[in-house]
């Protein structure tokens, strides 16, 4: 019989590798683990609870917020602000940063509560993505000083992916035992070129190198499938099973992109690049970019490293 071990044993396991650790971090992933648990019992009820439907009110990104985002975000808040592992947190759904009571703790975390909300009212995938970086004089780090990134998919069953600089790792949640348990360990991304990820609807929208890619693609004997769900975490965690290609790069419309840097674009930058994967904004890793807002958006193509190189090579051709 195999070992079974859950998420908190295994962070425990990686913190006694760790020369000189403090505990703080397992502690806060583990506070990050339990609330999304809650979440995830109110997902699965939300035709039930009355939490389906618009909330009447926007994101700091001026979009509709659905009943089911406010009430993420109020469970994460309150169980980072109640955390004394964090001092700083920026989420999708607030304008500005909270510096919580504990000034002297070690940590601050961006998040989207509930990415991929608008799909809630049609019971397709949604989920948490989360992204910890080790208190500094600067709010606003670059994403390569993050020490922990992860996201909690909620479909099918609930599953937990998360890495803190040593490989990915992904825990599945049995309700049985209410445990998050180890169900994918040391996660690589398949080289295999078989799916594509992208919203069609933005194909006239985007450069014509882009276009020249995605039409290559598609035109070649074995032809890529396309998956797009319109949730980055189920959208991405398809990617790092099954291998391929997730494009979001900018637009006509969106100049620098639709994603935010902090909490969308960074966090799964660094997830991916663990797995052995590559991700890019068409010129760089995202890892490397500065930011200097909360909500900054960035463009991001992210999958298999040989895919991600072949796109490059099609923005790097003259047209």
């Amino acid at each position: 019989m195999n070992k079974i071990t859950t998420f908190t044993e295994f962070v425990l396991q990686e913190e006694h590798r760790v020369p000189n650790a403090t505990g703080r971090l397992t502690l806060l992933l583990n506070q990050i683990a339990e609330a999304t648990k809650i979440i995830a019992s109110h997902v699965k009820r939300s035709g039930l609870a009355e939490l389906m439907g618009k909330a009447g009110s926007t994101n700091a990104s001026d979009e509709d917020q659905q009943k089911l985002d406010v009430y993420s975000n109020n469970v994460m808040i309150e169980t980072l602000t109640n955390s004394q592992q964090v001092r700083l947190i920026g989420s999708e759904e607030l304008d500005t940063l909270i510096e919580t009571e504990h000034k002297d703790a070690e940590y601050s975390v961006f998040m989207d509560p509930l990415d991929g909300s608008s799909n809630i009212d049609v019971n397709v995938s949604i989920g948490t993505i989360f992204s910890i970086y080790r208190g500094s004089k600067r709010q606003l780090q670059k994403g390569s000083e993050q020490v922990a990134a992860g996201y909690v998919l909620y479909g099918s069953s609930v599953m937990l992916v998360y890495t803190s600089g040593k490989g990915v790792n992904g825990f599945t949640l049995d309700p049985a035992v209410g445990s998050f348990l180890l169900s994918h360990p040391d996660m690589k991304i398949p080289e295999k070129k078989s799916e594509y990820s992208f919203n069609e609807g933005k194909y006239y929208l985007v450069d014509e190198k882009v276009r020249k890619y995605i039409d290559s693609i598609k035109s070649e004997e074995k032809p890529y499938q396309q998956r797009y769900i319109g949730s980055m975490v189920a959208d991405l965690h398809r990617i790092l099973i099954k291998g391929g290609i997730f494009l979001h790069p900018a637009d006509k419309k969106m100049l620098t992109g639709k994603l935010r840097l902090m909490y969308e674009v960074n966090p799964f930058s660094f997830i991916v690049e663990q797995a052995g994967g590559m991700a890019t904004n068409g010129k760089e890793s995202p890892l490397n970019v500065e930011p200097t807002e909360v909500h900054q958006r960035c463009p991001i193509v992210i999958g298999s490293k040989k895919e991600v190189e072949k796109y490059l090579t099609f923005l790097e051709h003259r047209t």
